[in-house]
């Protein structure tokens, strides 16, 4: 049976690689940083087994998390010696491969789909033993795809050396910086806020100070919060659970009798409003403006905050309309 902790072995493993690479580029005057960095979270991905089947104490993770966050925040981390092809050789390359480039991009996704359909109920040689692992198929096939894509990208390119690979996806790590773990902390920071009741206690504030069965004020305030803690959290699904049992299900669904599918999907489309003008999306903004190497890496969010602002007023509306 393939084991989903294979893969984050995997990916450890690559974390690891690539933080040894980093502390030997000399080209970088913060390379010990960046390797404690990404050696971290590399050795974090293999702990974490040990941590998941209560074999070992979780709190040194949470130690790796800090350091991490200080050695970013302090600016301990950069990015070294260039890596990978000239741009005249990456176009001219690319002129060559024209649209088979696509080609390793569309097979990780079909692979993890084939997983996580086709091969969920494959069994080893008739026994009980499934091929992949139960529950963790379609993550499994992510993974899988990845190698299948790496391969494929390697014969189109005719790299006969994998460690270019390696290589390439160091310069990517370096790019995106600190960055490429936002989005994972600020989804354990939603399920902190909806553990801690944050959720119930804006609920009841709300309900202190909105007018009794006013739906309109309910639903504007509901949508601006979705889409303000979304600018805190950065991500509108960490925003979903605490806005909704606040105001969404106890005053939009259950007082007022609206459409609970109709507030929830506008809600979340509210979020996403907020995911357009906030860095802590850093998925959606940072990232893509570090790897575009723009000269203002706010630019996405200022070129988005007029779209953003004018499908807020238009989910408010559509809610206030087709809710009740």
């Amino acid at each position: 049976m393939i084991k989903v902790e294979w893969l984050y072995w995997l990916v450890g493993a690559i974390f690891l690689a690539s933080a040894a690479q980093m502390a030997m580029d000399r080209g970088n005057p913060r390379r010990y940083g960046s390797a404690a960095f990404w050696g971290l979270l590399g050795a974090s991905f293999v702990y974490g087994s040990w941590v998941a089947d209560k074999s070992a104490p979780a709190a040194p993770l949470g130690v790796a998390v800090l350091v991490m966050i200080g050695l970013a925040g302090f600016g301990f981390t950069g990015r070294g010696t260039p890596t990978g092809a000239a741009p005249e050789q990456r176009a001219a390359s690319a002129a060559r491969l024209g649209g088979r480039l696509f080609i390793p991009a569309l097979a990780l996704p079909l692979v993890a789909l084939a997983c996580g359909t086709l091969l969920k109920g494959v069994h080893l040689g008739g026994a009980r033993l499934p091929l992949l692992q139960t529950g963790s198929e379609t993550l499994l096939g992510l993974g899988i795809g990845t190698l299948v894509a790496l391969g494929l990208a390697l014969l189109l390119t005719r790299e006969r050396n994998p460690v270019a690979a390696l290589r390439s996806g160091r310069g990517l790590l370096e790019a995106m910086g600190w960055a490429l773990l936002l989005p994972q902390l600020l989804a354990v920071l939603g399920s902190i806020f909806q553990s801690a009741g944050v959720g119930t206690q804006i609920g009841r504030i709300t309900t202190h100070f909105l007018p009794d069965g006013s739906k309109y004020a309910a639903v504007a305030v509901y949508c601006l919060g979705m889409a303000l803690f979304t600018i805190i959290m950065g991500n509108a699904f960490a925003a979903f659970p605490v806005m909704t049992a606040a105001i969404g299900w106890p005053i939009l669904v259950t007082q007022l009798h609206g459409s609970p599918g109709v507030v929830l999907a506008v809600g979340m489309l509210a979020g996403f409003c907020g995911t357009l003008v906030t860095p802590m999306a850093a998925n959606f903004n940072l990232v893509p403006a570090a790897l575009l190497e723009l000269k203002d890496q706010y630019g996405p969010i200022k070129a988005q905050l007029p779209t953003a602002g004018a499908l807020l007023a238009c989910n408010i509306v559509i809610m206030s309309l087709f809710a009740f």
